[in-house]
């Protein structure tokens, strides 16, 4: 069976469509099958960014390895007969789920072998995992760790495997160091009573708003002619393939 990636925050902005987009291409580059969802029916930026690509794939009439989107079907329940039909081909299926509290979110959650959350470094996102005290004590968790908690009773239940999750502090500023480590001291404590891991994410760079309209990941650059790469960018690679590392894929080698 395929291996179920579920990029999942109740909360917009946090960069789980960077996050889905780069992961699933990344793979795919990598030689895996991999199939994509977008469950944000209403704005499908993960979506877009994939028929962006498809597109300018066949503009420039390029050769990019590129995951397969799938289509959600109708009815009371659209992701099980979507998911059926990209496990018969795919090695790993991500799902992008949105920034709010949906019936199709809440599924996939109990879909997942692992769980990526996206999160800006601030309190103003942590907010969403855990309450805490004004002096910065952690009261217990909020609104999204429990239905995460939720979901891993339901796979308990089921007899399926445990979900990793993995916490990744997105847009981590070079500023403000004292917050930072304020952020990260809670993020901590936290991820041992509730259970995930926490790694860094992808820092604030203007490349990636400039890769969207034509579907690109940074692993794509060289493909399309970009001969040197900015200290930026080679930086931004290396957080990507720090990401990969951390996510401990099932029989995964990185080869970028």
């Amino acid at each position: 069976m395929a291996h179920i990636i579920v990029v999942g925050n109740e909360k917009g902005g946090s960069g789980k469509s960077t996050t889905s987009m780069h992961v699933a291409t990344a793979l795919a580059r990598m030689g895996y099958r991999v199939g994509g969802l977008d469950l944000d029916v209403r704005q499908r930026t993960f979506g877009r960014y994939l028929e962006n690509r498809f597109a300018y794939v066949k503009r420039e009439n390029l050769d990019l390895p590129s995951p397969i989107l799938g289509v959600l079907g109708d009815g009371n329940d659209p992701l099980t007969p979507a998911l059926t039909q990209l496990e018969a081909e795919c090695d790993f299926i991500l799902l992008d789920c949105p920034g709010s509290h949906t019936k199709l979110s809440q599924m996939a959650h109990t879909l997942a072998d692992t769980l990526i959350t996206p999160m800006n470094d601030s309190f103003i996102d942590f907010d969403l995992l855990a309450r805490m005290s004004p002096e910065g004590k952690v009261l217990g968790p909020s609104i999204y760790a429990e239905m995460v908690w939720a979901a891993r009773q339901m796979r308990a239940q089921a007899g399926a495997g445990p979900i990793d999750w993995l916490v990744l502090r997105n847009r981590l500023g070079t500023q403000a160091m004292h917050n930072k480590r304020k952020v990260g001291t809670a993020l901590e404590q936290l991820s041992k009573r509730i259970g995930f891991r926490v790694a860094a994410g992808f820092s604030e760079r203007v490349i990636f708003r400039e890769l969207f309209p034509r579907g690109l990941t940074l692993l794509d650059l060289r493909d399309i002619g970009t001969e040197q790469l900015s200290m930026s960018n080679i930086a931004a690679r290396q957080e990507l393939r720090d990401l990969i590392s951390e996510l401990n894929l099932p029989n995964v080698s990185i080869t970028f």
